[in-house]
């Protein structure tokens, strides 16, 4: 990715070209100026905000908004991207989620779907990660007996994530296969299939909310459900609709990359992998810095400016699309020393040390489930297998960054 420089409002514009590490192409963004034009985001593209202080202000300044149509002139960001990935414009009303909403609205949808998120929820749910994760790991030894290459991705990754939020939210394991193959589409698009697959997830969804009305359960449709039922503060069908598909794809495939990447980075860095083994009470803030360094995220969903809004010397103007870039904030030498390099010792300080998770009101809902999971499947993986390998070993540490895995075969 190189850049050129327009002289008339400050703002970089990001042309093609790559160096094929994310850290580096990002990082160059970043050095270049404070907000950074991005091609390819609807029909006018957008721009993004490189520097982590940058990056913290916009994420909680209420200038920036995440409901297109509240603001004048702003183009909706989401639809069109949406529309790239191929979903059908009868299931648009999916782009109108918790992400896309503010003040007042936003946070009556969230106050009512973080009770399953709870701290003691999400406390009470560990024994049965750990269960799932040790069930999964026994699966991989017995792949693996007398040395045979085992896909990690395939056998842990993703499996571990998708059973902990469908358990969650009451999904049955017979309809779970579809929505994996959604959530491949979504980061991997092939815009011919995908009306296909979101329409039968979105037909499943509309099935379980039927049927915990019918029959009640522990989980979360059951929730959403009595929410509906109850006239002091009612869910819409669409709604609803729209909070599981959202919290079932985002709570899966952001959690798989993460635990396939960070296996990765670990196996590839043999000193953290020890740092680990020798003082295991490191575990949680290695999570973070894994989050720091291998998170799949690398920008927020688009943005719009309610107003010119100043981002260090630069004028962002009103109506434009903005996204902070998450990825360019974490691996900023400006608040962080040797920001390239992963350290499972590091002090993050106050707070997480990085910004993986966003910031303010759209803060993820899920953070604390998925540092739990995130823990409870490294900290088991490495636990079991002493000689967990590369198949193929690479003395190289591998990119860090948010570039996925499609595979990660492995030995033990």
């Amino acid at each position: 990715m190189s850049t050129t420089t327009t002289p008339d409002d400050g703002v970089t514009a990001a042309a093609p070209g790559s160096t094929g590490c994310p850290v580096t192409d990002f990082g160059r963004l970043r050095e270049t100026g404070p907000v950074v034009d991005v091609p390819g985001i609807g029909t006018r593209g957008a721009h993004m905000v490189t520097r982590h202080d940058d990056v913290r202000a916009m994420l909680t300044d209420p200038r920036f908004r995440s409901d297109a149509g509240s603001v004048d002139g702003a183009e909706n960001a989401v639809s069109a991207l949406f529309a790239q990935i191929g979903i059908p414009p009868d299931l648009d009303f999916l782009g109108a989620n918790l992400l896309t909403r503010d003040g007042a609205d936003h946070t009556r949808l969230r106050k009512l779907v973080s009770r399953a998120f709870t701290v003691r929820r999400v406390n009470d749910l560990r024994p049965r990660v750990e269960t799932i994760t040790d069930g999964l790991l026994d699966d991989v030894a017995a792949a693996a007996a007398g040395g045979r290459a085992v896909d990690l991705v395939a056998a842990f990754s993703y499996p571990l994530p998708i059973a902990v939020i469908c358990e969650l939210v009451g999904v049955p394991e017979d309809m779970r296969p579809a929505w994996r193959e959604l959530g491949r589409l979504m980061v991997a698009p092939e815009p011919e299939r995908m009306p296909e697959a979101a329409r039968a997830v979105v037909a499943q969804v509309r099935q379980l909310i039927s049927e915990r009305r019918a029959e009640p359960a522990d989980d979360l449709v059951t929730a959403l459900v009595r929410v509906h039922s109850d006239d002091g503060d009612r869910l819409t069908e669409r709604e609803m609709t729209t909070l599981v598909f959202d919290l079932v794809t985002a709570g899966f495939e952001t959690t798989a990359h993460l635990i396939s990447k960070a296996t990765l980075a670990l196996l590839t860095r043999p000193d953290q992998v020890a740092a680990l083994r020798s003082d295991p009470e490191l575990w949680p803030r290695a999570v973070h810095e894994l989050v720091r360094t291998c998170g799949p995220i690398p920008t927020s969903l688009p943005r719009y400016a309610a107003a010119d809004v100043r981002v260090g010397d630069v004028t962002v103007a009103e109506g434009s699309t903005v996204m902070a870039g998450l990825l360019t904030a974490n691996f900023d030498p400006r608040v962080r020393d040797r920001p390239e390099d992963l350290d499972v010792r590091r002090d993050t300080g106050r707070g997480e040390g990085h910004l993986g998770f966003g910031q303010g009101a759209h803060y993820c809902l899920g953070a604390a489930l998925a540092r739990q999971e995130t823990e409870v499947a490294l900290r088991a993986l490495f636990d079991r297998f002493d000689d967990l390998r590369l198949a193929e070993p690479d003395e190289e540490p591998s990119q860090l960054g948010f570039a996925r895995l499609t595979e990660l075969q492995i030995r033990v």
